[in-house]
């Protein structure tokens, strides 16, 4: 195994952190049978797991949600949020066995990339890491609808009116894209709907994400609607 990442021209570098052994292993030898995906070490804990990424500077982390000494969550946010003069941030795609999980929420809103599903098909698996690591978000559509629903749930006064104040700062157009991505459509679904090249929706979302200081499409749909920009139940 090496560490080279795709930056540097190589391939996609992965760790996995999942306390079930045989989850690890047939993680591990599913990506590692890949050309273009490395795996780099796994971890038993999200203690552990953060302590391999400082170390070895994975592209994508494969987290689960729950385990012992520190869960998916904790973990998410360390390496997400790292400590003065820590500078690698790998993308983090949160593994779960439930599509109801009470984490989805809140790892999101730490700015992990998106959620997958245990059970999902191998090749699910693999191109959700090369998604991730081309810097998108990836949300499987059961938790997409959960994450929708929760927010439905929660008191109107609970939600932060910030995010209200910043859509301002979006051009029309702009805020236009905004609301279908939150609609959970694709940049060429956008781009038939706006009846514009599939590259400008792309500039358009890299500009929507810059402006509002959002990492990738997956905090973009949290903040549409903390917003109120699009309201739960809304097609």
């Amino acid at each position: 195994m090496n560490s080279t990442g795709t930056g540097a021209g190589g391939p996609i570098t992965v760790a996995i952190v999942d306390d079930q052994a045989m989850v690890r292993a047939g993680f591990a030898a599913l990506l590692a049978a890949q050309s273009d995906i490395d795996v780099v070490g796994e971890a038993v804990n999200g203690a552990e797991g953060v302590e391999l990424s400082r170390r070895q500077h994975p592209d994508v982390v494969l987290m689960d949600v729950r385990m012992p000494v520190m869960d998916g969550l904790e973990a998410a946010r360390r390496l997400l949020d790292p400590p003065p003069g820590v500078v690698h941030r790998p993308r983090v795609l949160m593994l779960t066995t439930f599509d109801v999980d009470d984490y989805v929420y809140e790892a999101l809103r730490a700015g992990a990339s998106g959620f997958l599903l245990k059970d999902a098909p191998p090749a699910d698996l693999i191109a959700a890491v090369r998604v991730v690591a081309a810097g998108d978000a990836l949300l499987a559509p059961s938790v997409t609808r959960r994450l929708i629903a929760d927010f439905a749930a929660r008191p109107a006064a609970g939600r932060r009116k910030d995010p209200a104040l910043r859509l301002k700062g979006l051009t029309a157009r702009e805020t236009e894209v905004l609301e279908l991505v939150a609609r959970g459509q694709s940049n060429q679904e956008i781009a038939s709907s706006l009846f514009v090249a599939e590259q400008t929706v792309k500039t358009h979302v890299s500009r929507v994400l810059g402006k509002l200081g959002l990492r990738d499409r997956a905090q973009a749909v949290i903040f549409a609607y903390e917003s109120g920009l699009v309201s739960p139940g809304e097609r």
